[in-house]
């Protein structure tokens, strides 16, 4: 179905080729999950399938890439759209309609399908993908597992021999994840549909793989068996890691037989000493944000419901719970540029000396943000200007007019948060990024620092991050978790709203789960996931009922690091 004979592919500002001399021929019907780091070339080699490397991408496109018989060199995208089906990291940024009929119609009508046959399809798609229940829906007013599923099934009605998947499950919570990996699962094994699935979050899909296509970084593709290429692969979910650390072979991929491996493992665990766990939050740790009563509508309809939340300096917080929750619009809400119908937010500051504290609704935005800092679900929506070092300058401009700034100290150092320079800060997070470079051009963990560092260049007291590890590979997450755990140790109260239950098991010291608005769940990060099917990590799911959340606690045990 795919082919790829003695390809290379060359940008002319890179001085090796992204990829070098691959051969890969993938069959019909396939599932193939492609890892990688980030900037490794996955983009290249999704975008190669349908054409868009290199007729859009520019640079050098050297052997050969046939797609069902059609060499992509001679065939644009528009000439390859009713073979490849294309579905990126957002679904919004792909909709052209307004309904999910409309919008499952619309690729049709580009290919002058018939009427009576576009009837059928969209029918025929609404079944498969269980959207029949909303077809006359508004896409705005969907959940993001709905709109992904509206997606897939936006390319699937032109009846494409191929789909090909950019992060499907990057801004999902597990559940619907699980709806939208069941979806692509049954075209796979009812269709015959040949599926190319690129994933940060290996954890979710690598069960369903039926060959994972590994970029080292070096230009090559090894493809095989995912057992055996995750035995060396330099990115693997929790389940592959605990199976390297517990040397079984072959490797499970999934938690049952994860579970049928670690019996032994469990026994052994179970008669050590209880794994190194982080501290639980104080109640001595000053408190830093009180918010009473929070609630926010949209046209009359609540997405936060009277929440109450106290937010101690040293903290980190999860805030966790299904797509629309209501925990993007409490973020806003307690950092005072969103909308609050009722409740009230009172943010102290190092110089408060009322104890009272002020809202940051109520205050200019410079001042508003030298209280509370948010970084928002697409870290881009803040970078406005032309180079990294415009963007800092202006940060700097913004939060400290004075041009008084404090020297860099490492992360680690306690006391309340000093205005430091953003270059400084940058340097600290994400080193080596260039003052020339563009914004646009770093990679998403670059842009995650860079407005990290434009946030904590006001030295605010509480940070809030809205999804931070979407679009970061593992590598990139460990680097994250470093960085929330220095700011933690200076005294910030921060509250990352996430997905990504292996992250929360890493970073957080608390949960808050919520639910249509409400606080459902408030504790200690053990005891609220180990408690939840949902949100637990792979590790608490393969070890239950031992408290273990992290590959790392059963090393550090293994290992005889912890008596």
């Amino acid at each position: 179905m795919i082919t790829f004979d003695q390809v290379t592919v060359q940008y002319e500002d890179s001085a090796q080729p992204v990829l070098r001399d691959v051969n890969l021929t993938v069959d019909e019907g396939e599932l193939c999950v492609v890892v990688g780091h980030t900037g490794v070339g996955k983009s290249t080699l999704l975008g190669a399938v349908n054409g868009l490397v290199p007729h859009f991408t520019g640079g050098t496109l050297f052997g050969r890439v046939t797609v069902d018989g059609r060499d992509t060199a001679d065939h644009p995208p528009r000439e390859l759209a009713d073979v490849v089906g294309v579905v990126g990291q957002d679904p919004i940024d792909g909709f052209v309609t307004d309904t999910v009929e409309e919008e499952l119609a619309y690729a049709m009508e580009q290919l002058a399908v018939p009427p009576a046959t576009m009837r059928k399809r969209v029918e025929e798609t609404l079944d498969l993908l269980g959207l029949a229940d909303l077809r006359h829906r508004a896409l705005h007013e969907l959940s993001g597992g709905q709109q992904q599923r509206v997606a897939i099934g936006s390319v699937l009605t032109a009846h494409p021999r191929v789909l090909v998947l950019d992060e499907p499950t990057s801004a999902l919570d597990p559940t619907a994840a699980e709806e939208v990996l069941a979806a692509v699962t049954r075209l796979v094994h009812d269709l015959g549909v040949t599926v190319l699935l690129a994933e940060h979050r290996l954890e979710r899909v690598v069960q369903y793989a039926d060959r994972v296509i590994h970029l080292p970084g070096d230009g090559r593709v090894v493809a095989g068996a995912p057992a055996e290429v995750f035995r060396d692969a330099s990115v693997a979910p929790p389940i592959v890691e605990l199976g390297r650390a517990a040397r079984w072979l072959p490797l499970p991929l999934s938690v049952r037989d994860a579970r049928r491996a670690a019996v032994p493992l469990r026994d052994r665990l179970a008669r050590a000493a209880p794994p190194p766990a982080r501290p639980a939050p104080s109640a001595d740790r000053p408190e830093l944000l009180t918010a009473h009563g929070i609630t926010v509508t949209y046209q009359g309809v609540p997405a936060v419901r009277e929440v109450d939340l106290r937010l101690r300096g040293g903290d980190v917080t999860a805030l966790m719970g299904r797509n629309g929750s209501g925990k993007s619009s409490l973020l806003w809400a307690l950092q005072g540029s969103g909308p609050r119908r009722a409740g009230s937010v009172k943010v102290r500051s190092a110089d408060d000396g009322s104890g009272k504290g002020r809202d940051p609704q109520k205050l200019p935005a410079a001042e508003a943000r030298q209280l509370v800092g948010l970084v928002p679900q697409t870290p881009t929506d803040l970078l406005y200007l032309e180079s990294v070092k415009q963007e800092l300058d202006q940060a700097d401009a913004e939060s400290a007019p004075s041009g008084a700034f404090a020297p860099p100290r490492p992360f680690a150092s306690s006391g309340p948060p000093a205005r430091t320079s953003a270059r400084a800060l940058l340097d600290r997070i994400a080193p080596g990024i260039p003052d020339t470079t563009h914004p646009r051009d770093l990679s998403e963990g670059q842009k995650l620092a860079l407005v990290l560092a434009i946030q904590l260049a006001a030295a605010p007291r509480v940070l809030l991050l809205d999804e931070p590890t979407r679009g970061l590979d593992y590598r990139a997450k460990s680097q994250l978790a470093v960085i929330v755990d220095g700011l933690a140790a200076e005294g910030h109260a921060v509250v990352i709203s996430t997905h990504d239950v292996e992250f929360v098991a890493r970073a957080a010291d608390r949960v808050v789960v919520m639910a249509e608005g409400d606080i459902v769940a408030d504790g200690v990060t053990g005891e609220v996931v180990l408690a939840s099917p949902v949100f637990a990590p792979q590790t608490a799911k393969i070890l239950a009922p031992l408290p273990y959340l992290t590959v790392g606690q059963v090393e550090a045990v293994l290992s005889g690091a912890h008596a």
